[in-house]
């Protein structure tokens, strides 16, 4: 895929993924990378980003695989940015669905 499309749309996915559930970084990449390649160097400065934002916190959680763990917890400030990233997305797919249509592709 192209990464100009992934780095479009990592940062909604983290979002949403943190607004379902608090995650580690790792958890977040595992998840991530079952539908889009990406490494891990690639989530980590955008969790950084958004801590520095506002829109998550850490906390440090026991593991029973070894040390403790940083959680990422999405804050009020993080779901609204989420939801209008999500409402921008879903412009965007349907702008570009309406293009490719026009263009002979089917969407």
């Amino acid at each position: 895929m192209n990464i100009q499309f992934k780095k479009g749309v990592l940062e909604l996915c983290v979002l949403v993924l943190l607004n379902r559930q608090d995650r580690y970084g790792y958890e977040l990449v595992q998840t991530i990378s079952r539908e889009i390649a990406i490494s891990e160097g690639t989530v980590y400065p955008l969790l950084r980003k958004m801590m520095k934002e506002g829109y998550c916190t850490t906390y440090l959680k026991q593991s029973n695989e070894g040390p403790s763990r940083k959680y990422y917890r999405l804050t009020d400030e993080g779901r609204e940015y989420m939801r209008r990233l999500y409402s921008e997305w879903q412009a965007f797919i349907i702008g570009v669905n309406h293009i490719m249509e026009e263009g002979g592709l089917n969407a």
